[in-house]
């Protein structure tokens, strides 16, 4: 619940440090695989996990996260999978689990379905790129009543009104897109970031999450000085993708040893 998120970037803050959340695809190349790398990469240095769900238009993002999305699906991983999936997960951590998702699955399987069902398994909150705050009034009301954080984006072409409406509606914290395009796309201006984070507290003290365009310690390390949260996923699928013909163990490892990479380049 949003109690796990908040406690994330809480404890971060206190201890002078920038809340570092990878981003998988559920269910890539198998469930048994994520079910695998959820804990390791929280002994790895993540605070708090996204979780992409299966789909096959996934509008906002690259091709490295659209493959990934077809391998999943190539086994026929549904939300429902992925929720008892993440009933298995906290059976092993509690580490705060967000689901990134475009509406169409969540409007299948019903909003206050989901929302509930969602909440039972252990999730803690929900990113729908495809749906902005003025159209989710019923996402809202349901995860309010079950207390699952809704995360909406702000892009560098948002306005002050956008902005506004952003940060008045979202829980959890407030996922900044730092380039326009696509995922996988690459982050080339630091400073603009800078100054639309700066818009943004003028208007919200809730937690700052920046992501997209985000590949390396170093980039991690600089987006961190600017914001509180820093959300690497297309850099981290590459790694699963480029491990696919090994061993298992081998991709985990993998996998975990980049997101530790990232994790010491944000506490430099």
């Amino acid at each position: 619940m949003t109690h796990r998120i908040d406690t994330a970037f809480r404890t971060a803050r206190k201890a002078g440090r920038k809340v570092l959340i990878p981003y998988v695809m559920a269910g890539d190349p198998d469930l048994d695989t994520t079910l695998r790398l959820i804990p390791e990469l929280e002994k790895a240095g993540a605070d708090v996990i996204e979780l992409g769900i299966p789909f096959s238009d996934p509008i906002a993002d690259g091709p490295v996260i659209l493959r990934a999305a077809m391998r999943a699906l190539v086994h026929d991983t549904s939300l429902t999978d992925v929720l008892g999936a993440v009933k298995k997960i906290r059976a092993v951590s509690q580490v705060p689990l967000v689901f990134m998702s475009y509406y169409n699955p969540i409007y299948h399987y019903g909003v206050e379905a989901f929302a509930r069902d969602a909440v039972t398994a252990g999730v803690d909150g929900v990113i729908i790129p495809d749906l902005p705050p003025e159209e989710g009034h019923d996402l809202i009301v349901a995860a309010r009543k079950e207390k699952l954080a809704t995360i909406f984006l702000l892009a560098p072409t948002s306005d002050d009104a956008r902005i506004r409406k952003v940060t008045q509606t979202a829980t959890g914290f407030i996922y900044y897109v730092s380039i326009t395009g696509i995922t996988g796309a690459a982050l080339t201006d630091m400073g603009d970031v800078g100054a639309r984070i700066g818009d943004i507290r003028k208007k919200t003290g809730k937690p700052i999450a920046v992501g997209f365009g985000i590949s390396t310690p170093e980039q991690a390390r600089a987006i961190g000085r600017m914001a509180d949260g820093v959300i690497v996923g297309s850099a981290l699928v590459k790694h699963i993708e480029a491990n696919l013909e090994a061993d298992r163990d081998t991709l985990v490892n993998a996998a975990t040893a980049f997101v530790a990479g990232l994790r010491q380049g944000l506490d430099g």
